[in-house]
């Protein structure tokens, strides 16, 4: 799976300048608010948190100052941006299908709608899975939905410029669907002080209900909370691991 290839480098240009009610983007906030969640429903006693697909750290950044955290993604390069902003906090690279660490955690995350990458239901109860066996009894796993079916539009368009001193960069973007995936086509037009230049990248996500969601918390023993507005209008699950849970 190589997401953002090719736009790793922009991730954080495009999106501090994303103000919509689908992406816009408060880290500091959003932190907060997961921070309240985890304290009004967190039942183990340690303070250890794993961001699952933690992108560029930004999420991080702020939740490093309450919890002991740790980091994983499957991109190489979004990891390095991550470790520059967070010195000292250890990160991995692993995919959420089958990543495995030698430890548990007080709290999981999978925010942005990462979990989206999850093409197929299998895909997702398996993710589910591997993440929750990473948690210590009374435990949290809080996932952050992409889009639902019902919800989901194709022929959205989307446009974003970034006008920095030395960086001009305009990204299209179009909505469509096969079944039960989304896919999202980037156009990049991207101008800097030694070149300019243009490429393509489309991303998929699947598109999942949200009893398929509920099922596959539930499915490995968690009990489910729902935040229907969440951090950016998605929703938000909160998975509790019961205490004697194993």
């Amino acid at each position: 799976m190589r997401l953002y290839a090719k736009s790793t480098s922009f991730y954080d240009a495009i999106y501090d300048v994303i103000y919509d009610p689908y992406s816009g983007k408060d880290y500091k906030s959003e932190s907060n608010r997961l921070r309240q969640l985890i304290r009004r429903y967190k039942r183990s006693d340690g303070r250890s948190l794993l961001d699952v697909a933690v992108g560029t750290g930004r999420h991080l950044y702020y939740l490093k100052a309450w919890f002991d955290v740790e980091g994983l993604d499957i991109n190489r390069k979004m990891l390095a941006i991550a470790q520059q902003r967070n010195p000292g906090v250890k990160f991995h690279q692993g995919d959420m299908l089958n990543f495995t660490l030698p430890k548990k955690f007080d709290v999981i995350s999978c925010l942005f709608s990462a979990i989206g990458y999850m093409t197929s239901l299998a895909k997702l109860r398996r993710a589910v899975r591997n993440m929750s066996l990473h948690l210590k009894p009374g435990g949290l796993l809080i996932i952050e939905p992409w889009i639902t079916p019902r919800n989901f539009k194709s022929g959205r368009l989307h446009a974003v410029l970034v006008n920095q001193t030395e960086l001009k960069l305009a990204r299209i973007g179009r909505s469509s669907a096969r079944g039960k995936i989304s896919l999202i086509d980037f156009h990049y037009l991207i101008a800097t002080p030694n070149r300019t230049r243009y490429f393509h990248e489309t991303e998929k996500f699947g598109l999942f209900t949200h009893s398929e969601y509920l099922g596959a918390l539930q499915a490995v023993g968690l009990r489910v909370v729902y935040d229907r507005k969440g951090l950016i209008g998605r929703g938000l699950y909160v998975g509790v691991k019961p205490i004697d849970a194993t």
